[in-house]
């Protein structure tokens, strides 16, 4: 599935809560508090028994201020942790806050207060490094069953015993699977930026390698023959004419490399399909990535010019609702090929006979030692191309 533009230009993955970022709008610090929201269910068994009336005034007051505090504090550091978190010495002094507020309002009122625990366990194993979570988290869970024990109430403790303890564990995970995530970006980008810079220093070396001799010899042999042009016309003709091959040879040479760059890959032409395809309303079909062993990389880069060249078909001149695109390996009677179909549903175009693009792709299939195929099919119109495999390459049954 591809990522489409929302109006504001923005992709699916950009609208989506970023977890261990801090939010960039209002709109996303919203959606990160909603996330948040439901876990706070727990606070529904304290909140109904101050509703209740099961306590006196005293105690329902300090109940209503104490929760109110602990909830406050929670709120705080959770949201904050997932973008800029706050100070090490506030966060520690938050949760001893909190953890004091657990103890006393599940002391003082009984054990509908137990479930604030399980809040503490999650602010320890957010925020505390991870030797003072491991420790932090099931002493919370034993000042819990404390408390039950202190109010006779250790069925209701034991009930929560797993969760105060294994949601504190949990996030330490989630903590991480979050910070390992961020440097696995970040290691991709830096492999990108590697990546490119050398392609540049490939390209510039390949570059100087190819055209730093012919211009030498260029220049030389124009200054001979501007030396020459005088005295020895005769001479300074046969140092012009070689001037013109090695001038040649040089273009030549150049694009020669430059077609070495500029040559198509089959992945990078199914991604490329699969996003023009969906943006042209067309429900596709495309393998993701195709098993390319033994595949020379003339022959992938013809066939990644069918690929293009059949998909802008389908989304100019076919009038398709659907295409369904296809990698396949193939034993035939002339060896192993990989066979690349593409099928849609539509009319195939208004052209009664092969057009110039089928007619470049058939040639360039030739020189690769492939061929090509295209006509109606059942429901629509379909090409397939095909190309050797080299035969030192395992063959499968299918991609």
């Amino acid at each position: 599935m591809t990522e489409g533009p929302w109006p504001d230009g923005q992709t699916r993955g950009d609208r989506l809560v970023r977890i261990g970022q801090p939010p960039r709008s209002r709109g996303e610090a919203v959606r990160k508090m909603v996330w948040v929201l439901p876990w706070l269910i727990y606070l529904a068994s304290p909140a109904q028994d101050l509703a209740a009336g099961h306590h006196g005034s005293a105690a329902t007051v300090a109940g209503w201020a104490g929760l109110t505090a602990f909830v406050g504090i929670y709120l705080a550091i959770v949201f904050r942790s997932m973008g800029r978190p706050f100070r090490g010495w506030v966060v520690d002094a938050a949760i001893a806050v909190e953890g004091a507020l657990a103890v006393a309002l599940a002391f003082g009122l009984g054990g509908s207060w137990f479930g604030l625990f399980v809040y503490v366990s999650v602010m320890c194993g957010v925020t505390f490094p991870l030797r003072i979570a491991y420790w932090t988290i099931p002493l919370n869970t034993a000042a819990m069953m404390l408390a039950g024990w202190y109010h006779h109430d250790l069925d209701e403790a034991w009930g929560l015993f797993l969760v105060v303890l294994l949601i504190g564990y949990s996030m330490i995970g989630v903590r991480q699977l979050v910070a390992t995530t961020i440097e696995l970006r970040k290691a991709r980008a830096t492999v990108a930026q590697l990546a490119a810079n050398e392609e540049r220093l490939r390209l510039a070396r390949d570059l100087h390698d190819l055209l730093g001799h012919s211009l030498s010899l260029i220049t030389l042999k124009s200054e001979l023959a501007g030396r020459m042009l005088p005295g020895h016309p005769d001479k300074a003709a046969q140092q012009v004419s070689d001037i013109e091959q090695v001038s040649r040879q040089a273009l030549v040479d150049v694009r020669e490399a430059v077609t070495g760059y500029r040559r198509p890959r089959l992945a990078a032409e199914l991604a490329g399909a699969q996003v023009a395809l969906t943006a042209a309303a067309v429900t596709a079909e495309v393998p993701a990535e195709p098993d390319l062993t033994g595949v020379p990389e003339e022959s992938e880069a013809a066939l990644a010019w069918a690929l293009r060249e059949a998909v802008t078909n389908v989304v100019r001149h076919s009038g398709a609702g659907a295409c369904t695109v296809e990698v396949l390996r193939r034993q035939t009677l002339d060896g192993p090929v990989l066979e690349l179909s593409v099928e849609d549903n539509g009319s195939g175009g208004s052209g009664t006979g092969p057009g110039n693009g089928l007619t470049g792709l058939t040639e360039r299939l030739e020189k690769a030692g492939g061929t090509l195929e295209a006509g109606r099919a059942k429901r629509g119109f379909r090409l397939v191309a095909r190309v050797p495999l080299d035969t030192g390459g395992a063959v499968g049954s299918g991609a």
